[in-house]
């Protein structure tokens, strides 16, 4: 097997464990953010667009953040901060007060007046 060929069945399986890891983690995040530069998963995200003459300038801030970066040894951050003047796209994954995502209420306890 040539280096060459080492390399691409080296980069096929951090692929592939990036995206087992992706499909893994997806449901603990509340937004979806694509980005020409990457991808996030985060729960909390703050987005500003100050508006130029000839293309709006997004400032994305995020905490609780999962990359998606391959050659990353930790794909999980506390914050990110992204500043781009290319497409975003935003998907809210659950909402804030999704049920799913909530302690339930303890239903043995007696009813708070």
């Amino acid at each position: 097997m040539s280096h060459l060929e080492d390399l691409e069945e080296y980069d096929a399986e951090l692929e592939l464990t990036l995206k087992r890891e992706y499909a893994t983690v997806f449901g603990l995040f509340r937004y979806c953010v694509l980005t020409q530069e990457a991808t996030y998963l985060c729960n909390k995200l703050e987005m500003k667009i100050e508006h130029q003459p000839s293309y709006p300038l997004f400032h994305l801030k995020m905490e609780d953040v999962w990359v998606w970066d391959k050659n990353r040894p930790s794909r999980i951050i506390p914050r990110a901060e992204v500043h781009t003047t290319q497409d975003v796209t935003v998907e809210e994954l659950k909402p804030e007060d999704d049920v799913l995502t909530s302690v339930p209420p303890d239903f043995t306890a007696p009813p708070e007046d």
